[in-house]
């Protein structure tokens, strides 16, 4: 009998105290009541305003940015003027999404505008003087910043000293002293209670737009397209749903199938999805990897066209392009990974001791090492450092756990690198290899002051216990109430205590996943599905399992299943 996944469950108190007036007066299921509460909405009345975000009265977003105002007019007068504006953005989904959203806004706001990306392979993350000195010399006046120039104060003294105007819009923490620019939007400087305060770089990058196109008499003509590419970034860049990024992407997701976007409609095209209502995670799972692609191995050109063209057979060859890098990217991170994996167990480090893994190999693309960087701390529970070597630079990415704050071990260890940023989650650096020696010891001490062993195992948190006669299609509906889930309201997980499996086999190629039939002591039974879970079969006859709910369609017939996240022995 295999082994079952090694986690750590972290269920919910049971509040019915609270759970009851919720459930009564707004006649919800007491399972879907226990989820708001525990996403704080403790009362009724904020358990409606949750599910009805289309209700909210939104802040003044010029009260909340000190800056936006002033930014504002800096655009607007450069586009009167025709001066020459160009948009400094990133190679990720946030940054190349932020970017044609601006692009297309200045265009058709009749603006002369341009856009630069730094090299990933040979410059990395943010504007750098390089750029400025050469947007200097092809005549731009305004240069403005896309999810990134925050922490680029140099870069940014450079461009005002040869006499540009330069508005930063970002989303990455701040450095203690901000660069000089004209102005600075950034959802991190303003209050921690703000609906705003959520706003990846392609949400500023939206306010920005969706006002200025306002000031011109435009806004309701290119509000459409402009929120479905914010959708695009804000759920790419892992975003929170909250605030008002809850309220914009239940919006976006509406309008995404039916998009009028020459690029978005072939990128719905490769990716065979259908033109029925989208959750988050056709975004997450389909369409962003493809924008993502691009700029972790390719030519993020290729993605700004894409989003910009109004071409239909350009946008058709783009969007090929984009589904076969992204078929490369997924070859290299999966050839990353095992190498991971078996240098790790190789070398025998103790991640118990250790409390952190900091892994670093010469031939590793540094485009795709996020990804497996976020695929091994959550196969082992730990926070990683992963890193791409070069005869005179690491370039490396970072992935933390909930108790391992990624921004806070990066400032630990600031000295040692040429370049760093990032936030709670994640982040990434640059560093001579000479340093690495210096960098394992510091951060194994910054792990040791902040995690204990236990914490070293995958996290499931839980949200209820339910019984499987609870799990209807009734209660399936009343949870789409919750959508968009993703970070910061994610999908609601139960558990259910002594179910016995009935019947196990491996599906898909080589059993890499596992298919179920469990019961209850009552006798319901009910199917479920365990991605990748093949290497556990068989599973125990007695177990606890924590699940997500999905809908089953075969052969007319819609049924609720299971899908399995965890599986202990069962517990007395």
């Amino acid at each position: 009998m295999s082994p079952l996944p090694e986690q750590r469950w972290q269920i919910q108190p049971a509040q019915a105290d609270l759970v009851r007036p919720i459930a009564t007066e707004l006649d919800l299921s007491p399972l879907l009541a226990q989820v708001l509460v525990n996403r704080g909405e403790t009362s009724p009345d904020k358990a409606r305003t949750f599910l009805e975000p289309d209700t909210w009265v939104l802040p003044d977003p010029l009260q909340e940015f000190p800056d936006l105002g002033k930014a504002l007019d800096c655009l607007q007068q450069a586009i009167a003027e025709q001066r020459t504006i160009a948009i400094c953005g990133d190679y990720d989904a946030d940054g190349m999404t932020s970017t044609a959203l601006l692009l297309r806004t200045f265009r058709h706001l009749g603006a002369q505008a341009d856009y630069a990306i730094p090299s990933r392979l040979h410059e990395g993350y943010g504007i750098n003087e390089r750029m400025v000195v050469e947007l200097a010399q092809a005549g731009v006046s305004v240069l403005l910043t896309v999810d990134n120039g925050i922490a680029a104060r140099q870069p940014i003294a450079k461009a005002k000293a040869l006499g540009l105007s330069v508005i930063v819009t970002d989303h990455h923490e701040p450095p203690p002293e901000l660069p000089p620019a004209d102005a600075i939007l950034n959802p991190k400087l303003i209050h921690k209670d703000s609906p705003f305060r959520g706003l990846a770089g392609v949400g500023v990058a939206y306010l920005l737009a969706c006002l200025l196109a306002e000031r011109f008499g435009q806004r309701q003509r290119l509000a459409g397209e402009l929120l479905e590419l914010f959708t695009l970034g804000t759920i790419a860049d892992l975003a929170p749903l909250t605030g008002v990024n809850r309220r914009w992407v239940r919006w976006g997701l509406k309008r995404l199938p039916q998009s009028k976007l020459a690029g978005v409609q072939a990128l719905i095209e490769v990716l065979g999805q259908g033109r029925d209502s989208f959750k988050p995670e056709v975004v997450g799972f389909g369409l962003g990897p493809r924008i993502n692609a691009i700029g972790r191995i390719g030519d993020p050109s290729v993605v700004i066209e894409l989003l910009t063209t109004d071409f239909w057979p350009r946008a058709q060859e783009l969007a090929r392009l984009c589904e076969e890098t992204n078929r490369d990217r997924q070859r290299l991170c999966s050839q990353i990974e095992q190498e991971a994996v078996a240098w790790l167990e190789q070398s025998q480090i103790d991640l118990a001791l250790e409390r952190v893994l900091v892994v670093v190999q010469e031939h590793w693309h540094h485009g795709v090492i996020g990804v497996v960087a976020s695929r091994l701390k959550d196969r082992y529970g730990v926070p990683v450092f992963i890193g791409a070597l070069s005869e005179t630079e690491v370039r490396g990415s970072v992935r933390g756990i909930p108790e391992f704050d990624v921004f806070k071990a990066l400032e630990s260890c600031h000295d040692l690198f040429d370049k760093h940023g990032g936030h709670q989650a994640a982040g990434g650096f640059s560093m001579s290899p000479e340093k690495l020696p210096q960098l394992r010891a510091r951060l194994r001490q910054f792990a040791h002051s902040c995690l204990q062993p236990e914490q070293l195992r995958p996290l499931l948190e839980i949200d209820a216990c339910a019984q499987l006669s609870d799990l209807t299609l009734d209660l399936v509906t009343q949870l789409d109430r919750l959508q968009p889930c993703g970070i910061g309201n994610p999908d609601p997980v139960f558990w259910t205590p002594g179910l016995r499996v009935v019947e196990q086999r491996g599906v898909g190629t080589d059993g890499t996943h596992l298919k179920l039939t469990v019961q209850d002591g009552a006798g319901c039974r009910i199917q479920a599905i365990a991605w990748r879970w093949g290497a556990f079969c068989p599973l125990p006859e007695h177990l606890d399992l924590a699940y997500k709910l999905r809908t089953n369609h075969w052969q007319g017939r819609t049924s609720v299943e299971l899908e399995l996240l965890g599986a202990r022995t069962a517990q007395p």
